[in-house]
């Protein structure tokens, strides 16, 4: 009896932990192979409906912290730095990003056909979805120079979680997409990793 108390416990204690795992992120980035000088730089959104919206913002400070921890400091106005990190967030389905419209890497002339959503938002109902629904969140950088919006460094982190979970958070997830995008920066050039 006590040995089934034990093991109870042990699968009880397994449970949790594989609950509150926290989700693999899958990390992409493009670059010169050139050094990112650091300096002033502005957080500013690829897609212009985003301007100003209070999850931009959320996001834009999120993006902000990691670029600071890495030495830029963030210009007080969006005019006034030559490079802007320009960020976009995308959260849908796997289905629904996976339908989205692919994004062309301005580095070097190529086309990487990422399919990150730029060109339009993903609505997924969060509140209403199913406990077995897996919502994917994507967050894209691109670092470019503002004089003639060369890209010097991008990025693409993604993740997924099951909705509802605290694992799906927006805030969140993205803090930990960010964190994983500039980890080692600037990373391999054209190389998918996974970071835990």
């Amino acid at each position: 009896m006590k040995n089934g108390f034990l093991i109870a416990g042990a699968l009880a204690a397994l449970t949790l932990a594989g609950c509150t795992t926290t989700p693999e992120t899958h990390v992409t980035r493009f670059h010169l192979d050139q050094r990112v000088a650091t300096g002033q730089i502005a957080v500013e959104p690829i897609r212009p409906a985003d301007k100003g919206s209070l999850e931009f913002q959320t996001y834009a400070s999120i993006v902000g912290a990691e670029l600071a921890r890495l030495g830029f400091s963030e210009a007080p106005g969006l005019a006034t730095s030559e490079q802007v990190a320009a960020i976009v967030v995308e959260r849908g389905s796997r289905e629904g990003l996976a339908r989205s419209a692919p994004v062309t890497v301005g580095i070097g002339g190529g086309n990487y056909g990422w399919h990150g959503g730029v060109g339009g938002g993903i609505s997924f109902p969060i509140g209403h979805a199913k406990s077995d629904e897996i919502v994917m969140t994507r967050l894209i950088v691109q670092i470019k120079r503002r004089s003639d919006a060369s890209v010097v460094w991008e990025g693409r982190a993604e993740t997924a979680a099951r909705a509802g979970s605290p694992e799906a958070d927006p805030t969140a997830t993205v803090r930990r997409l960010a964190t994983a995008l500039f980890k080692d920066f600037p990373g391999a050039s054209g190389q998918t990793v996974t970071v835990k």
